[in-house]
């Protein structure tokens, strides 16, 4: 007989015991010891009778067994346990017989009916709990408002609640088992949709807009959103995806857009909203304005918006860009000059400072104005007159002013490179423009507006940016700001010709920078993973000793508290 037969290590719910031909019990199990109550020193090389002390009759089925060669499954016997007491077991004898037919043991199988019984109720306990949940989870899956289906690996739905039916117009029924893309019939399906980098990249995508066809082949808009499903050893097996009708929110953009939208600058953040609240203040009156931010994020849009909407707006608006003009030449740029005032100069010319006369002077990067400049222009905002280079002539002085620069001023000041009284001059109301990098929860609807813009510049009818786009641009940290977006968008649009933009077309340094960067997660997330396998590993060797475990690593407890924390292994 094979030796693994013996092995008390084996795990079963049934009492095994196995009794050589002088009817001796040579095997017996943990289950049986459980059943019985008695253990194995106290019954091995004992006659199997110490089994069935108070139902000696029922012992003569192994001795039958022995006779006859025959097995018995499935009947009631009774046998005694430690107590003394009588239980009732169902049970099954089988011999054990050499190649020539003798019979050497026969072994006595086992089981308690009262355990039967009670691990019986324990599944079915268990099963309406298992029941219970999954409609439970039902429940929760069909009362969503959002659509919601999960696909499998090879783009079959799986499931497909009650508000996926209602927009879509498909049953379940339908649904369930077809391909995705004949469901859905998206110009993305197939196409790079935002699901299949979901999948692809085991990433989370969120509040992508696309249209789909309905069954009646109407089409509406949706936000969606999807994840990759993962079975229990973390294979992908599929996606879910949710997806919410925006048709009425469609139905209120223009609405939305001038809500958001003031004069050319787009944001909905809440950065932008403040930047709106304040220009709508600002813009009602008269007050000198200083525009601060990195370059691209669009000073100057912001100084046109103020002056649109003040009550100087049918008059000039005149831009000068300070760091364009030498010393020289910025004076009489901003002052104008007479005839003959120096060699060159063979006819009077009017200074911006006049051209703007009644409207808005916009002095761009203010702060590389000179010293020597700087205190002209201070002396002009106090008396609120000025004269030409080479002139005699006080000119009266009507103009709005705002400046703005991408510098820092206050340190201009302390360096001496900016006068601290112009400084306080000219920031009587200061508008702080934050960078793009600051507010990508407007990238959305940036993207939009210049689709817009480059479609009809371009004469093109690009819809949409494929997922892994997105996903690029919102990584991106725009060192270039808003200037920097629309410069990328339209290299897109020279390159693109289909109705949907993809990582191809990017320009190279951005699609190099955002592999490099995918590859930099790879690795950081591989050093994770080793030092969360090395954390488990030390605890593993100290039980859980925090103590011995920050030693053994070299580090203070309360970082492998916190590390412990992040890993989610307390």
């Amino acid at each position: 007989m094979d030796s693994k037969f013996y092995n008390k290590e084996i795990v079963t719910t049934d009492g095994i015991v196995v009794i050589n031909r002088e009817m001796e019990i040579i095997a017996f199990n943990e289950a049986a010891s459980r059943i019985s109550g008695l253990t194995e020193n106290e019954v091995i090389l004992k006659d199997i009778k110490i089994l069935f002390r108070n139902s000696e009759k029922d012992c003569d089925h192994i001795i039958s067994t022995f006779k006859t060669g025959k097995s018995i499954s499935n009947f009631t016997i009774n046998i005694t346990n430690s107590e003394n007491k009588i239980l009732e077991v169902i049970s099954s004898i089988t011999p054990i017989k050499k190649k020539s037919g003798d019979i050497i043991s026969v072994v006595f199988i086992f089981r308690n009916i009262k355990e039967m019984l009670s691990l019986v109720e324990s599944l079915n306990q268990k099963s309406l709990e298992i029941l219970s949940e999954k409609n439970r989870l039902e429940s929760i899956f069909n009362s969503r408002t959002e659509g919601t289906f999960t696909i499998d690996d090879d783009w079959k739905i799986t499931s497909f609640n009650h508000s996926a039916e209602r927009i879509t117009g498909y049953s379940q029924e339908e649904a369930i088992g077809q391909q995705c893309w004949d469901i859905f019939k998206s110009k993305l399906c197939k196409n790079g949709c935002q699901m299949e980098f979901s999948m692809s990249e085991q990433k989370t995508m969120v509040d992508n807009e696309l249209v789909i066809s309905k069954k009646n082949n109407e089409q509406i808009p949706i936000r969606v959103n999807s994840a990759p499903l993962f079975d229990g050893v973390n294979n992908t097996i599929g996606g879910v995806e949710t997806f919410l009708d925006i048709s009425e929110i469609k139905n209120l953009t223009t609405h939305l857009e001038e809500r958001y939208k003031f004069e050319n600058i787009i944001g909905r953040s809440k950065v932008m909203q403040k930047l709106y609240v304040m220009l709508e203040n600002v813009s009602q009156t008269d007050s000198t304005v200083l525009i601060t931010g990195d370059s691209g994020t669009g000073k100057e849009l912001v100084a046109r918006a103020i002056h649109l909407n003040s009550h100087r707006n049918t008059d000039p608006f005149v831009v000068v860009n300070c760091s364009a003009f030498v010393e020289t030449l910025l004076e009489s740029e901003l002052f104008g000059h007479e005839r003959g005032a120096f060699t060159g100069a063979i006819r009077t010319k009017l200074g911006h400072f006049e051209l703007a006369q009644g409207g808005t002077l916009f002095l761009d990067e203010i702060g590389d104005v000179s010293l020597a400049v700087q205190v002209k222009l201070l002396r002009v905002l106090e008396t609120r007159k000025f004269q030409r280079v080479g002139g005699t002539k006080n000119i009266n002085l009507d103009i709005r002013l705002i400046a703005a620069t991408n510098k820092d001023l206050k340190e201009e000041v302390r360096s001496g490179a900016f006068r601290e009284d112009l400084y306080y001059r000219i920031n009587v109301f200061n508008i702080h423009l934050p960078p793009l990098k600051e507010r990508l929860d407007d990238l959305p609807l940036l993207l939009k507006h210049f689709l817009e813009k480059l479609n009809y510049k371009f004469n093109k009818n690009i819809e949409c940016i494929c997922p892994e786009v997105s996903n690029i641009l919102q990584n991106h940290t725009w060192p270039g700001n808003i200037r920097e977006l629309e410069n990328v968008l339209e290299h897109t649009f020279v390159l693109c010709h289909t109705n949907s933009i993809k990582p191809e077309h990017l320009p190279i340094w951005l699609s190099n920078q955002a592999k490099a960067q995918s590859e930099n997660d790879s690795n950081n997330t591989s050093i994770q993973s080793a030092e969360i396998q090395v954390i488990k590993d030390t605890l593993i060797k100290f039980d859980g000793n925090r103590k011995k475990t920050a030693e053994c690593l070299s580090i203070d407890v309360s970082t492998l508290w916190r590390k412990m924390k992040k890993y989610n292994l307390i």
